[in-house]
Protein backbone atom coordinates (compact mmCIF):
# COMPACT_ATOMS: atom_id res chain seq x y z
CA UNK A 1 0.00 0.00 0.00
CA UNK A 2 1.80 3.20 -1.63
CA UNK A 3 -0.04 6.49 -0.06
CA UNK A 4 1.50 10.06 -0.98
CA UNK A 5 0.94 12.57 1.25
CA UNK A 6 0.38 16.37 0.61
CA UNK A 7 0.11 19.62 1.10
CA UNK A 8 0.55 23.11 1.03
CA UNK A 9 4.05 24.28 2.26
CA UNK A 10 4.12 24.64 6.20
CA UNK A 11 0.85 22.64 7.13
CA UNK A 12 2.39 19.72 8.72
CA UNK A 13 3.08 17.69 6.09
CA UNK A 14 6.73 16.74 6.66
CA UNK A 15 6.16 16.15 10.63
CA UNK A 16 3.25 14.05 9.70
CA UNK A 17 5.17 12.40 7.78
CA UNK A 18 7.70 11.69 10.43
CA UNK A 19 5.43 10.48 12.65
CA UNK A 20 4.01 7.85 10.62
CA UNK A 21 7.08 6.27 9.71
CA UNK A 22 9.55 7.81 12.32
CA UNK A 23 12.02 8.38 9.21
CA UNK A 24 13.02 11.48 10.40
CA UNK A 25 12.45 13.12 7.14
CA UNK A 26 13.65 17.34 7.71
CA UNK A 27 10.41 19.28 8.48
CA UNK A 28 12.46 23.06 8.24
CA UNK A 29 10.11 26.09 9.03
CA UNK A 30 10.74 27.04 5.07
CA UNK A 31 8.71 26.58 2.01
CA UNK A 32 10.07 23.53 -0.06
CA UNK A 33 12.36 22.21 2.52
CA UNK A 34 11.17 18.50 1.08
CA UNK A 35 12.32 18.65 -2.90
CA UNK A 36 12.84 14.98 -3.54
CA UNK A 37 10.09 12.38 -1.99
CA UNK A 38 11.15 10.79 0.78
CA UNK A 39 9.90 7.20 1.47
CA UNK A 40 8.95 5.63 4.60
CA UNK A 41 7.79 2.41 5.81
CA UNK A 42 5.21 2.28 8.75
CA UNK A 43 3.82 -0.79 10.69
CA UNK A 44 0.06 -1.33 10.76
CA UNK A 45 -0.61 -1.97 14.48
CA UNK A 46 -2.88 -5.24 15.03
CA UNK A 47 -3.47 -6.08 18.07
CA UNK A 48 -4.44 -9.94 16.66
CA UNK A 49 -0.42 -10.33 15.29
CA UNK A 50 0.52 -9.43 19.22
CA UNK A 51 -1.65 -11.89 20.48
CA UNK A 52 -1.11 -15.36 18.36
CA UNK A 53 2.69 -14.29 18.75
CA UNK A 54 2.27 -14.83 22.54
CA UNK A 55 -0.31 -17.69 21.73
CA UNK A 56 2.50 -20.08 19.85
CA UNK A 57 5.33 -18.12 21.44
CA UNK A 58 6.21 -17.28 17.93
CA UNK A 59 10.02 -16.88 17.54
CA UNK A 60 9.53 -14.17 14.51
CA UNK A 61 6.88 -11.63 14.19
CA UNK A 62 5.60 -10.03 10.87
CA UNK A 63 3.06 -6.70 11.23
CA UNK A 64 1.17 -5.64 7.86
CA UNK A 65 3.01 -2.37 6.18
CA UNK A 66 2.55 1.22 4.55
CA UNK A 67 5.03 3.08 2.21
CA UNK A 68 4.40 6.42 2.61
CA UNK A 69 5.89 9.16 0.26
CA UNK A 70 6.32 12.92 1.32
CA UNK A 71 5.95 14.85 -1.78
CA UNK A 72 7.26 18.08 -2.01
CA UNK A 73 4.66 21.09 -1.17
CA UNK A 74 3.04 22.53 -4.00
CA UNK A 75 1.84 26.25 -4.19
CA UNK A 76 -0.79 27.97 -6.77
CA UNK A 77 0.60 27.42 -10.38
CA UNK A 78 2.48 24.40 -9.46
CA UNK A 79 0.94 22.77 -12.61
CA UNK A 80 2.57 25.62 -14.78
CA UNK A 81 5.85 25.56 -13.30
CA UNK A 82 5.24 27.43 -9.79
CA UNK A 83 6.66 26.41 -7.05
CA UNK A 84 8.59 23.12 -7.34
CA UNK A 85 6.36 23.00 -10.76
CA UNK A 86 5.37 19.68 -12.24
CA UNK A 87 8.37 17.90 -9.90
CA UNK A 88 6.06 16.39 -7.52
CA UNK A 89 3.77 14.44 -10.82
CA UNK A 90 5.77 11.45 -11.46
CA UNK A 91 6.02 10.82 -7.51
CA UNK A 92 2.61 10.80 -6.36
CA UNK A 93 1.48 8.87 -9.73
CA UNK A 94 3.45 5.89 -7.71
CA UNK A 95 0.80 6.26 -5.18
CA UNK A 96 -2.41 4.18 -4.56
CA UNK A 97 -3.87 7.25 -2.78
CA UNK A 98 -3.54 10.40 -1.52
CA UNK A 99 -3.37 11.81 2.30
CA UNK A 100 -4.29 15.47 1.98
CA UNK A 101 -2.74 17.48 4.84
CA UNK A 102 -4.18 20.81 5.76
CA UNK A 103 -3.56 22.63 8.35
CA UNK A 104 -6.38 23.37 11.15
CA UNK A 105 -4.33 24.89 13.75
CA UNK A 106 -3.18 28.56 14.82
CA UNK A 107 0.73 29.06 14.82
CA UNK A 108 2.54 32.59 15.22
CA UNK A 109 5.73 30.84 14.91
CA UNK A 110 5.49 28.33 11.57
CA UNK A 111 5.09 30.20 8.49
CA UNK A 112 1.88 30.41 6.38
CA UNK A 113 3.02 31.12 2.26
CA UNK A 114 -0.24 32.94 1.79
CA UNK A 115 -0.37 34.51 5.73
CA UNK A 116 -3.83 33.50 6.67
CA UNK A 117 -5.55 30.27 7.83
CA UNK A 118 -8.48 28.73 5.32
CA UNK A 119 -8.03 24.78 5.21
CA UNK A 120 -10.82 24.96 2.34
CA UNK A 121 -9.00 27.74 0.73
CA UNK A 122 -5.83 25.53 1.35
CA UNK A 123 -7.54 22.29 0.14
CA UNK A 124 -8.67 23.60 -3.04
CA UNK A 125 -5.81 25.26 -3.96
CA UNK A 126 -3.64 21.51 -3.87
CA UNK A 127 -6.74 20.05 -5.90
CA UNK A 128 -7.16 21.88 -8.35
CA UNK A 129 -3.05 21.46 -9.16
CA UNK A 130 -4.15 17.98 -9.12
CA UNK A 131 -7.04 18.60 -11.77
CA UNK A 132 -4.81 21.00 -13.76
CA UNK A 133 -2.01 18.23 -13.70
CA UNK A 134 -4.53 15.70 -15.19
CA UNK A 135 -6.05 17.76 -17.77
CA UNK A 136 -3.12 18.27 -19.20
CA UNK A 137 -2.26 14.42 -19.85
CA UNK A 138 -6.12 13.83 -20.64
CA UNK A 139 -6.20 16.53 -23.45
CA UNK A 140 -3.11 15.11 -24.95
CA UNK A 141 -4.09 11.57 -25.18
CA UNK A 142 -7.94 12.76 -26.07
CA UNK A 143 -6.56 14.48 -29.43
CA UNK A 144 -4.85 10.93 -30.42
CA UNK A 145 -7.23 8.79 -29.55
CA UNK A 146 -10.19 10.68 -31.15
CA UNK A 147 -7.74 10.46 -34.27
CA UNK A 148 -8.35 6.97 -34.21
CA UNK A 149 -11.82 6.68 -33.86
CA UNK A 150 -12.10 9.23 -36.83
CA UNK A 151 -10.47 6.60 -39.08
CA UNK A 152 -12.48 3.78 -37.73
CA UNK A 153 -10.58 2.43 -35.30
CA UNK A 154 -12.96 0.14 -32.87
CA UNK A 155 -10.35 -0.55 -30.43
CA UNK A 156 -9.87 2.89 -29.48
CA UNK A 157 -13.86 3.68 -29.29
CA UNK A 158 -13.98 2.53 -25.20
CA UNK A 159 -11.16 4.49 -24.60
CA UNK A 160 -12.53 7.72 -26.35
CA UNK A 161 -15.88 7.08 -24.32
CA UNK A 162 -13.72 7.33 -21.28
CA UNK A 163 -11.55 10.16 -21.81
CA UNK A 164 -14.66 12.30 -23.08
CA UNK A 165 -16.27 11.65 -19.64
CA UNK A 166 -12.99 12.35 -17.84
CA UNK A 167 -12.42 15.45 -19.38
CA UNK A 168 -15.47 16.64 -18.62
CA UNK A 169 -15.11 16.53 -15.52
CA UNK A 170 -11.46 17.84 -15.45
CA UNK A 171 -13.01 21.07 -17.65
CA UNK A 172 -16.04 21.65 -14.69
CA UNK A 173 -12.81 21.45 -12.03
CA UNK A 174 -13.70 18.44 -10.38
CA UNK A 175 -11.44 15.05 -9.96
CA UNK A 176 -11.07 12.34 -12.50
CA UNK A 177 -13.32 10.14 -10.05
CA UNK A 178 -16.38 11.61 -10.54
CA UNK A 179 -16.37 10.69 -13.78
CA UNK A 180 -19.28 7.95 -14.28
CA UNK A 181 -17.62 5.20 -16.36
CA UNK A 182 -19.06 1.34 -17.62
CA UNK A 183 -16.78 -1.33 -16.17
CA UNK A 184 -14.76 -1.37 -19.58
CA UNK A 185 -14.02 2.54 -19.70
CA UNK A 186 -13.21 2.24 -15.59
CA UNK A 187 -10.47 -0.86 -16.94
CA UNK A 188 -9.24 1.18 -19.75
CA UNK A 189 -8.73 4.43 -17.60
CA UNK A 190 -6.41 2.64 -15.68
CA UNK A 191 -3.89 2.90 -17.87
CA UNK A 192 -3.80 6.99 -17.68
CA UNK A 193 -2.31 7.08 -14.79
CA UNK A 194 -4.03 10.25 -13.44
CA UNK A 195 -3.48 11.41 -10.11
CA UNK A 196 -7.56 12.61 -9.57
CA UNK A 197 -8.74 9.12 -10.05
CA UNK A 198 -6.77 8.13 -6.74
CA UNK A 199 -9.19 7.91 -3.52
CA UNK A 200 -8.38 10.62 -1.14
CA UNK A 201 -8.44 11.32 2.88
CA UNK A 202 -8.43 14.52 4.25
CA UNK A 203 -5.80 14.68 7.56
CA UNK A 204 -6.47 18.00 9.27
CA UNK A 205 -3.94 18.91 11.31
CA UNK A 206 -4.84 19.74 14.08
CA UNK A 207 -3.01 22.16 17.55
CA UNK A 208 -1.73 19.98 21.20
CA UNK A 209 -5.34 22.13 22.59
CA UNK A 210 -7.76 20.63 20.76
CA UNK A 211 -6.65 17.13 20.90
CA UNK A 212 -8.46 17.48 24.18
CA UNK A 213 -11.76 19.47 22.49
CA UNK A 214 -14.72 17.79 20.55
CA UNK A 215 -13.72 17.88 16.77
CA UNK A 216 -16.71 20.24 15.80
CA UNK A 217 -15.08 23.03 18.19
CA UNK A 218 -12.57 23.64 15.83
CA UNK A 219 -14.19 25.63 12.94
CA UNK A 220 -11.23 24.90 10.59
CA UNK A 221 -11.86 21.09 11.16
CA UNK A 222 -15.43 21.63 10.86
CA UNK A 223 -15.28 24.00 7.36
CA UNK A 224 -12.92 20.77 6.41
CA UNK A 225 -14.96 18.49 7.09
CA UNK A 226 -18.19 20.09 4.85
CA UNK A 227 -15.67 20.23 1.92
CA UNK A 228 -14.91 16.75 2.18
CA UNK A 229 -18.23 15.57 2.33
CA UNK A 230 -19.13 17.30 -0.55
CA UNK A 231 -16.61 15.08 -2.22
CA UNK A 232 -17.45 11.65 -0.12
CA UNK A 233 -14.18 12.46 1.54
CA UNK A 234 -13.18 11.26 5.11
CA UNK A 235 -11.13 13.78 7.53
CA UNK A 236 -9.22 12.54 9.76
CA UNK A 237 -7.74 14.54 12.57
CA UNK A 238 -4.22 14.60 14.13
CA UNK A 239 -1.93 16.46 15.94
CA UNK A 240 1.52 15.90 14.25
CA UNK A 241 3.48 17.75 16.41
CA UNK A 242 2.18 15.49 19.37
CA UNK A 243 2.35 12.28 17.23
CA UNK A 244 6.20 12.64 17.01
CA UNK A 245 6.75 13.80 20.57
CA UNK A 246 4.94 10.49 20.80
CA UNK A 247 7.41 9.30 18.88
CA UNK A 248 10.17 10.15 21.43
CA UNK A 249 8.97 7.81 24.12
CA UNK A 250 9.11 4.54 25.21
CA UNK A 251 5.89 2.57 25.01
CA UNK A 252 5.10 2.75 28.74
CA UNK A 253 5.88 6.90 28.63
CA UNK A 254 3.51 6.62 25.49
CA UNK A 255 0.42 5.26 27.52
CA UNK A 256 1.12 7.68 30.06
CA UNK A 257 0.94 10.59 27.49
CA UNK A 258 -1.74 9.40 25.76
CA UNK A 259 -3.98 8.93 29.03
CA UNK A 260 -2.75 12.60 30.21
CA UNK A 261 -4.19 13.91 26.78
CA UNK A 262 -7.21 11.80 27.18
CA UNK A 263 -6.11 9.43 24.02
CA UNK A 264 -7.59 6.02 23.82
CA UNK A 265 -5.52 5.16 20.51
CA UNK A 266 -2.93 7.24 18.27
CA UNK A 267 -4.43 8.90 15.64
CA UNK A 268 -1.72 7.47 13.66
CA UNK A 269 -3.02 4.03 13.94
CA UNK A 270 -6.63 5.45 13.42
CA UNK A 271 -5.18 7.30 10.20
CA UNK A 272 -3.62 4.11 8.96
CA UNK A 273 -7.13 2.37 9.41
CA UNK A 274 -8.44 4.38 7.27
CA UNK A 275 -6.31 4.61 4.63
CA UNK A 276 -6.64 0.66 4.72
CA UNK A 277 -10.65 1.08 4.23
CA UNK A 278 -10.27 3.80 1.41
CA UNK A 279 -8.13 0.82 -0.72
CA UNK A 280 -10.56 -1.49 0.48
CA UNK A 281 -8.27 -3.48 2.05
CA UNK A 282 -8.20 -5.99 5.11
CA UNK A 283 -5.90 -8.57 6.37
CA UNK A 284 -5.71 -12.51 6.72
CA UNK A 285 -3.04 -14.27 9.12
CA UNK A 286 -0.94 -16.88 9.64
CA UNK A 287 0.35 -18.14 12.66
CA UNK A 288 2.60 -21.12 14.15
CA UNK A 289 5.50 -21.31 16.25
CA UNK A 290 8.61 -19.65 13.62
CA UNK A 291 6.41 -16.86 12.64
CA UNK A 292 2.76 -14.87 12.92
CA UNK A 293 2.17 -12.89 10.13
CA UNK A 294 -0.61 -9.88 8.84
CA UNK A 295 -0.96 -10.14 4.83
CA UNK A 296 -2.71 -7.53 3.09
CA UNK A 297 -5.32 -8.63 0.64
CA UNK A 298 -8.13 -6.78 -1.09
CA UNK A 299 -11.58 -7.01 0.49
CA UNK A 300 -13.21 -9.40 -1.33
CA UNK A 301 -10.04 -11.68 -3.05
CA UNK A 302 -10.54 -15.33 -2.92
CA UNK A 303 -7.90 -18.03 -0.92
CA UNK A 304 -5.99 -18.33 -3.92
CA UNK A 305 -5.31 -15.07 -4.35
CA UNK A 306 -4.64 -14.46 -1.05
CA UNK A 307 -1.78 -17.42 -1.04
CA UNK A 308 -0.14 -15.94 -3.81
CA UNK A 309 0.41 -12.91 -1.87
CA UNK A 310 3.08 -15.46 -0.12
CA UNK A 311 4.55 -17.30 -2.82
CA UNK A 312 2.82 -17.13 -6.75
CA UNK A 313 3.94 -21.14 -5.97
CA UNK A 314 0.84 -20.98 -3.03
CA UNK A 315 -1.48 -19.25 -5.98
CA UNK A 316 -0.38 -22.39 -8.72
CA UNK A 317 -0.48 -25.06 -6.95
CA UNK A 318 -3.25 -23.98 -4.99
CA UNK A 319 -5.28 -27.37 -3.39
CA UNK A 320 -7.12 -25.88 -0.51
CA UNK A 321 -7.19 -23.69 2.53
CA UNK A 322 -7.58 -24.77 6.15
CA UNK A 323 -8.96 -21.59 8.18
CA UNK A 324 -10.08 -20.71 10.97
CA UNK A 325 -10.96 -17.09 13.07
CA UNK A 326 -8.52 -15.50 15.08
CA UNK A 327 -11.37 -15.32 17.72
CA UNK A 328 -11.80 -18.98 17.50
CA UNK A 329 -7.99 -19.78 17.78
CA UNK A 330 -7.71 -17.24 20.86
CA UNK A 331 -10.57 -19.13 22.93
CA UNK A 332 -9.24 -22.56 21.85
CA UNK A 333 -5.40 -22.07 22.20
CA UNK A 334 -4.61 -24.61 19.91
CA UNK A 335 -5.32 -25.43 16.12
CA UNK A 336 -5.77 -28.92 17.12
CA UNK A 337 -8.80 -28.16 19.79
CA UNK A 338 -10.19 -25.79 17.40
CA UNK A 339 -10.05 -28.82 14.75
CA UNK A 340 -11.99 -30.76 16.98
CA UNK A 341 -14.31 -28.51 17.90
CA UNK A 342 -15.37 -28.34 14.23
CA UNK A 343 -13.96 -24.69 13.89
CA UNK A 344 -10.96 -25.53 11.89
CA UNK A 345 -12.37 -25.71 7.97
CA UNK A 346 -11.20 -26.70 4.69
CA UNK A 347 -12.10 -24.09 2.23
CA UNK A 348 -11.76 -24.39 -1.95
CA UNK A 349 -10.60 -22.15 -4.67
CA UNK A 350 -13.80 -19.94 -4.03
CA UNK A 351 -13.50 -18.99 -0.52
CA UNK A 352 -13.56 -15.43 -0.14
CA UNK A 353 -11.12 -15.02 2.72
CA UNK A 354 -12.48 -12.43 5.85
CA UNK A 355 -10.78 -9.96 7.85
CA UNK A 356 -9.14 -11.88 10.84
CA UNK A 357 -8.76 -15.72 9.06
CA UNK A 358 -5.70 -17.59 10.56
CA UNK A 359 -5.15 -19.74 7.23
CA UNK A 360 -2.70 -22.75 6.79
CA UNK A 361 -2.43 -23.32 2.99
CA UNK A 362 -2.25 -26.71 1.07
CA UNK A 363 -0.53 -26.94 -2.08
CA UNK A 364 1.43 -28.45 -4.89
CA UNK A 365 3.79 -27.36 -7.45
Amino acid sequence: MKLGVVGLPNVGKSTLFNALTNAGAESANYPFCTIEPNVGIAIVKDERVDNLTKLFNAKNTVYATCQFFDIAGLVAGASKGEGLGNKFLSHIRETNAILHCVRCFKDPDVIKVDGKIDPVSDAEIINLELILADAESVNKRYEKVAKLVKVGEKQSEVEFSALKKIKECLDNGEMARKANLTKEEEAVSKDFFLITKKPMLYVANISEDDIKKSEDENEYVKALKEYAKAQNADVVCISAKIESELNALEEDEQLMFMEELGLKERALDKLIKKSYALLGLHSFLTAGEKEVRAWTIPIGAKAPEAAGTIHTDFERGFIKAEVVTYENLIESKSYAICKEKGQLRMEGKDYVVKDGDVITFKFNV
